[in-house]
């Protein structure tokens, strides 16, 4: 057909029209190839958000304590609690296990951790696992922690189902290079009220306790985990709940950490 009316065309036509052809054939293949240029532009992630871990190494028999978690709320309040995410590891050689009567926080992992960093004294803590310092440097090291780029993004959820069981949900996107360490998921509990040592020497019965660290989710230590930037990982868990644990106040904190310190950190509450 389009042979047909070219024979049929005029003389002009006849002239403009292989001109016109040789012209645009180049300007098409060119546009393709733009094409085909722009959709192998790789776009970096953004930035992920930096949070901080601060480990803080507790016990109810230790006087300056209740002044070292003045010190975390006094950074909560400054940064956020979801940007400063405070533990409190009971155990060492202030921690209490408890009596009969009488609540207990220390835990036998509690005891691992204090054992493991060669503690030697509390309350001391551990700012993204970093060498341990006292509380009156947390400030200064929280501060220069977040000036630090982080090379993931973490996200959890946790839900309460009805079975009893918690089912857990980390999901990681990585943002900067590899990122190879070990993933560690944490069961906390908050407003728990229980005896604590106060500065002055008295013992307080009725001492709120936050962030106490209940058990770990995936082992003392976690498992194994890696992530590659613009790469996404789900995992999911479940934490079966203790009789003495208030499902009202429960919280997961999920962290990912390496030779090099914690990467990234991430807190929830059980819903």
């Amino acid at each position: 057909m389009i042979i047909d009316l070219f024979h049929k065309a005029g003389t002009w036509v006849k002239a403009i029209l292989p001109l016109y052809l040789f012209t645009m054939t180049p300007l098409l293949c060119s546009c393709d190839n733009m094409e085909r240029e722009d959709r192998l532009i790789y776009e970096k992630p953004a930035a992920a958000k930096r949070a901080v871990l601060l480990e803080d190494f507790t016990g109810q028999r230790c006087i300056n304590c209740p002044t070292a978690t003045d010190v975390i709320s006094e950074l909560q309040q400054t940064y956020g609690e979801d940007v400063v995410i405070a533990v409190g590891i009971h155990g060492g050689k202030l921690g209490f296990s408890g009596y009969a009567t009488t609540i207990g926080l220390a835990t036998e992992v509690g005891n691992e951790y204090y054992d493991h960093w060669k503690l030697e004294y509390q309350p001391v803590g551990l700012v993204n696992r970093h060498s341990p310092v006292d509380y009156p440097q947390w400030a200064a090291a929280v501060k220069e922690e977040l000036t630090q780029a982080a090379p993931l993004n973490l996200t959890a959820t946790a839900t309460m189902v009805t079975d009893g069981n918690i089912t857990i949900t980390i999901e990681a996107y990585g943002t900067d290079g590899t990122t190879t360490g070990k993933l560690q998921v944490w069961l906390l509990e908050d407003n728990i009220t229980a005896l604590q040592l106060m500065p002055d020497g008295t013992a307080n019965r009725n001492y709120v306790h936050h962030h106490v660290l209940r058990t770990p989710v995936n082992g003392t230590w976690g498992e194994d985990f890696t992530i590659s930037e613009g790469y996404t990982k789900q995992l999911e868990f479940t934490q079966s709940i203790s009789n003495n644990w208030d499902t009202r106040n429960l919280s997961i904190v999920a962290f990912v950490y390496n030779d090099n310190g914690v990467q990234q950190v991430t807190k929830t509450k059980v819903e």
